[in-house]
């Protein structure tokens, strides 16, 4: 059995040892931007965002009330 168990561990360990014949590299920039973002579009940007994040909060406590309501008939 230890026989099997050293052929598995060999058999697994080979390409470690073969060394790798693919390189990753990592998609990192080096430079700075083609075109510099404006104040508009930065703007733009953050309200998207803060919309998109920010929003359902805002909507379920606006209708805070109406969950309320809905909660209760449904225990009664």
């Amino acid at each position: 059995m230890s026989g099997l168990l050293q052929r598995i561990a060999r058999f697994r360990n080979a390409p470690v040892l073969r060394g790798s014949t693919i390189t990753q590299r990592a998609n990192i920039a080096s430079r700075p931007a083609k075109d510099a973002l404006g104040p508009a579009e930065t703007t733009a940007g953050l309200a998207l965002f803060s919309l998109a994040i920010l929003g359902p909060a805002g909507w379920v406590l606006a209708n805070l009330e109406n969950y309320k309501k809905r909660g209760s008939a449904a225990s009664e």
